[in-house]
């Protein structure tokens, strides 16, 4: 069926109660312009509103789907991550047993005299300082001074390192003192804190 355009000159002089004789071209048109009218106001009075709930359910989508994402990747390695998480707490625990307790960081003083007096050297000072609280341990540091040959300090420091507490240096400065060097440093050990400690540091 060929669209007559020419029918549609017509369409002033109709009358809208013989709808049902109208014209083809004139039916097809009068049906374009309703189904767009009727697309603007829905738009409008119903889909507009609408949009940015869209965007948001899109958007929590998106996270849904990455979260998803995420938790399937860690479930499909949970044998590989309980396997890491055990052998973290094995570490954490030979690492406590690295700390002294504080029991046990007056022998810590006599274990570094001894190393050092076996090196060779001579203690003019080693003391207990302040105490530094930390978030889940305590910092003790140790002051001190001794005297001997250079490669003394060298056996000193290995042994002290090789000691089976947690023992680090710092702050080293060696002097002539005579036909000998003077070193003094700054030793420090940790230890777990209590329960009150841990308190006390937090802000």
């Amino acid at each position: 069926m060929r669209f007559d355009f020419k029918k549609l000159k017509d369409m002033n002089d109709l009358d809208p109660e013989q709808m049902a004789v109208w014209p083809f071209e004139v039916k097809v048109v009068v049906a374009l312009f309703v189904a767009i009218l009727v697309s603007v106001l829905g738009y409008f009075l119903i889909v507009k509103d609408k949009l940015p709930t869209l965007e948001s359910a899109k958007k929590t989508e998106l996270d849904l789907k990455r979260s998803y994402r995420s938790k399937y990747a860690f479930a499909a390695n949970l044998e590989a991550y309980q396997e890491q998480l055990e052998q973290l707490r094995a570490d954490f625990k030979s690492m406590l047993k690295s700390l002294p307790t504080s029991n046990e960081t007056p022998g810590l003083l006599d274990d570094i005299t001894f190393v050092g007096t076996s090196a060779g050297l001579t203690f003019k000072l080693l003391n207990w300082q302040q105490e530094i609280p930390k978030e889940f341990y305590t910092e003790l540091p140790i002051q001190m001074e001794v005297t001997g040959q250079y490669h003394d300090f060298g056996e000193f420091l290995a042994e002290v390192a090789a000691l089976p507490r947690i023992v680090t240096v710092h702050n080293f400065e060696i002097k002539v003192d005579g036909e000998e060097l003077n070193l003094q440093l700054q030793a420090k050990t940790y230890r777990t804190s209590t329960l009150e400690e841990v308190s006390d540091a937090q802000p």
